[in-house]
């Protein structure tokens, strides 16, 4: 089994299949490569993310991701995630992008194979399902597309596994249509690339645990609303795994709206020693963006909690050292000079705009107001269009905002 470096460990050592290429320059040789086992990979080092472009457009956006590939797009957020530490990308790629695309579509997913190959990271596309499932005189297509994926992929070094499909158990009604979509998928996957693993991204352990006989690498997903539901998840994943003897991952987890999350999922998985793959890696805004995501597409985040997470650094919620903002009096000058500047009459922008910005910072940087709104936001947004009344408002709000912080003499 191959062993990777510690999670914590900051060096760039990422590829799942590195300890097995025996010296092999994999990324930057031209030289032939060893054949790896790809099913000897650890799957407990995996430190994924669920992948889509955050310029695509909602609700087309596994489709575009494909349709409206855009290879420096590609290679900009792939160096996000490479400036993580991460190793694994799940990419969805429908079926609908072939019929749109036709052979166009195979140097797109090359071209991203590669990307993802000089950043040291795996490959692991969700290949989904077609119209065959409801028309059985359309099953020649689902074969069509398994030689595609094959004849496309197969000999990129870094394709770790082929996903059958996303939650076939998320509609209970459409699940045993599904289940019989994956086991058709299985086999045909297994007589075309019977060198590459096979998972399916179940979303309920139980239903990982049905289908285990057609998953050479078992999958769930964890959105669960408490760390002991997390933690209870993970156990049972682990536990019939070891029962049966094969790797399990978790495929997606962290969701804004589902109270999980995303420091709290990634400490229980790393605690556990459970591979994982966040959902997802750019904000998508026509997209999953106000519920996911770490990146914007100009690389900034919203939320500097989840990268420090992905690197192993988690907020202290148990003895945390109190903050005491006006320690050195900031907090008290910064209301003495709002009460100034009311009682010359609020008409002065620049000493108004000054005064907010260094009431936004004191709120920032302790904490004291929401992120989502952000107070230096607020600032600037005001410094751009010269309003003298909004600047009136937010000077108003931080002070009273402000104000129980200020120390007792």
């Amino acid at each position: 089994m191959i062993a990777l470096s510690n999670p914590s460990n900051m060096k760039t050592v990422r590829f799942l299949f590195l300890a097995l290429l025996a010296g092999v320059c994999l990324f930057s040789c031209k030289a032939p490569v060893q054949k790896v086992d790809k099913y000897a990979i650890d799957c407990s080092q995996i430190r994924g993310f669920n992948y889509t472009p955050a310029t695509v457009k909602d609700p087309r956006h596994h489709v575009d991701t494909w349709v409206a590939y855009d290879p420096a797009e590609a290679e900009f957020n792939l160096d996000l995630a490479k400036g993580l530490n991460l190793n694994m990308a799940r990419v969805f790629v429908p079926y609908q992008c072939y019929t749109e695309l036709g052979d166009e579509l195979a140097p797109r997913l090359q071209d991203f194979a590669h990307k993802l190959n000089e950043r040291g990271m795996g490959f692991v596309p969700v290949v989904g399902s077609g119209r065959w499932m409801r028309d059985t005189t359309l099953l020649y297509q689902a074969e069509e597309w398994v030689d595609f994926l094959v004849n496309t992929l197969k000999d990129e070094p870094n394709l770790m596994m082929w996903d059958l499909m996303n939650e076939p158990d998320l509609a209970m009604w459409m699940k045993d249509l599904n289940f019989e979509n994956c086991k058709m998928l299985y086999k045909l996957f297994k007589e075309k690339d019977p060198d590459t693993p096979l998972t399916i991204g179940m979303e309920k352990v139980s239903c990982t645990i049905e289908m285990a006989d057609y998953a050479d690498i078992l999958q769930f997903h964890n959105y669960s609303e408490t760390r002991e539901m997390v933690r209870d998840t993970i156990a049972k994943a682990q536990a019939f795994a070891k029962s049966v003897g094969k790797q399990i991952f978790n495929g997606e987890m962290g969701c804004i709206a589902r109270a999980n999350p995303y420091d709290v999922t990634l400490e229980e998985h790393m605690k556990a020693g459970m591979g994982w793959t966040i959902w997802e890696l750019m904000i998508v805004r026509e997209g999953w963006g106000t519920v996911h995501g770490v990146f914007y597409e100009d690389g900034t985040v919203r939320d500097p909690a989840i990268p420090a997470a992905i690197m192993g650094y988690f907020r202290n919620r148990e003895n945390p050292m109190p903050y005491l903002p006006d320690r050195e009096d900031k907090i008290a000058s910064v209301l003495t000079r709002t009460e100034q500047w009311k009682k010359d009459g609020s008409k002065d922008f620049e000493t108004g705009i000054h005064i907010a910005e260094v009431g936004a910072n004191m709120l920032e940087s302790a904490m004291l107001a929401p992120m989502f709104d952000a107070p230096l936001a607020q600032v600037n947004a005001i410094r751009k269009s010269q309003d003298l009344n909004a600047l009136k408002a937010l000077i108003d709000k931080q002070y009273n905002l402000l104000k129980p912080y200020k120390k007792q003499q």
